[in-house]
């Protein structure tokens, strides 16, 4: 009992680190910085779309036994190896990962202004390389080691940005309707998108410990208990910060809203603390997100003719070659492309859901009405 409670504490901190990526720090600041005096209602709406339906995918797919392959497959085996390959692209090499890069980037070089893009990110594929070699052990690095630095680094920043530094006068909302705004900003976390595929990697952590499916079900929800809180306090704590100083963060751009937060709340050089934390988080995520691209990669698109290593390395060289885009290119590649799938993917959760809950079968209408609905009020009418 000791041991599993044990594992479902690790693999909270460890969905929170793998969650806690790029966009999840960006936006909340981007949050705190426009919205000010609305800032309630825009928390709930992140927290609804960053939180809770990320981890209530996550939940579900555990009915699937982290088969992610057998989730997507109710919509057809064609079409749902075309929606696996998509979101893989997505979150993995063509978005997610070198987001992560982008932006440790952009944070630094509020220091380092000598650093060149492209330097950084052939490092930091080296590195995450490192990291994700031993794919037996990521879970217990992540959740043992680096969640609990990347923690300590995060409230540091909170307590003392909030509490013990001076703060600017917080006026009223610059957006019209603060709690949709704060939908929209959590939605482009891609969160869902990436729970669909850390599943596999919480399933068979916990599967070590208790075999039995069923009895699953509880250390997973203990588990993404553990996870939600942690996300939700920081989102909360880092979009009050930003809200405290928005004044001074005028015209900085929104990759280095972090770094410049770090300056203003810490110092110059005890600023380095940011840069720290925001390595970690970043870290972390881009480790879980290149181990799943290089399994699927593999074993189901190359058969087991590619190696691990292979691609691994696969994986983190087209990273590289996206990440030249920088922050700002990648955040409008993805967007598009999210509008369109995201409603499509939440219908296709609460199917899944229903049909093993509740023996509900229909998914294919309820899918592809939504996706066309999407389509056409996006760019037809």
């Amino acid at each position: 009992m000791n041991k599993l409670k044990s594992t479902s504490l690790s693999t909270g901190l460890a969905m929170f680190s793998m969650f806690f990526g790029a966009g999840n720090i960006t936006f909340p600041l981007i949050i705190g910085q426009t919205v000010e005096g609305g800032l309630i209602w825009a928390l709930l709406g992140l927290v609804l779309t960053a939180v809770l339906i990320p981890f209530s995918g996550l939940f579900s797919i555990t009915l699937y036994e982290g088969d992610y392959e057998n989730f997507f497959s109710r919509i057809g085996k064609g079409p749902g190896l075309a929606v696996v390959i998509l979101l893989l692209s997505m979150i993995g090499p063509f978005g997610g990962i070198p987001r992560c890069i982008t932006l440790t980037y952009s944070t630094l070089k509020v220091y380092f202004s000598g650093m060149h893009l492209l330097t950084f990110s052939l490092i930091s594929a080296l590195v995450i390389f490192l990291f994700s070699w031993k794919k037996n052990r990521i879970l217990d690095l992540i959740g043992y080691v680096l969640s609990p630095v990347l923690v300590l680094f995060l409230v540091v920043i909170i307590i003392k940005g909030i509490f013990f530094s001076s703060a600017d006068p917080v006026g009223s909302s610059h957006v019209a309707h603060p709690f949709f705004y704060g939908l929209k900003e959590g939605y482009n976390t891609m969160d869902l998108l990436a729970a669909f595929f850390f599943s596999s990697l919480v399933y068979n952590k916990l599967k070590e410990s208790q075999g039995e499916r069923k009895s699953l079900l509880v250390p997973v929800f203990k588990a993404s208990l553990i996870g939600a809180s942690l996300l939700s306090m920081i989102y909360i704590g880092f979009s009050y910060v930003a809200a405290h100083h928005s004044m001074t963060l005028d015209g900085t751009g929104v990759d280095q809203l972090l770094g410049k937060i770090g300056q203003i709340i810490l110092g110059h050089h005890a600023g380095l603390v940011v840069c720290v934390s925001i390595a970690l988080t970043c870290l972390t995520t881009a480790i879980a997100l290149t181990v799943v691209c290089a399994e699927f990669l593999q074993t189901r698109l190359s058969k087991g003719r590619l190696s691990y290593e292979w691609s691994l390395f696969t994986t983190l060289g087209v990273t590289v070659l996206v990440s030249t885009l920088e922050f700002t290119g990648i955040v409008k590649l993805l967007a598009p492309v999210l509008e369109v799938v995201y409603p499509s993917l939440l219908v296709l959760c609460v199917m899944n859901v229903f049909h093993k809950t509740l023996n509900y079968n229909p998914v294919k209408i309820p899918v592809f009405l939504t996706l066309s609905l999407v389509i056409y009020f996006q760019f037809l009418a």
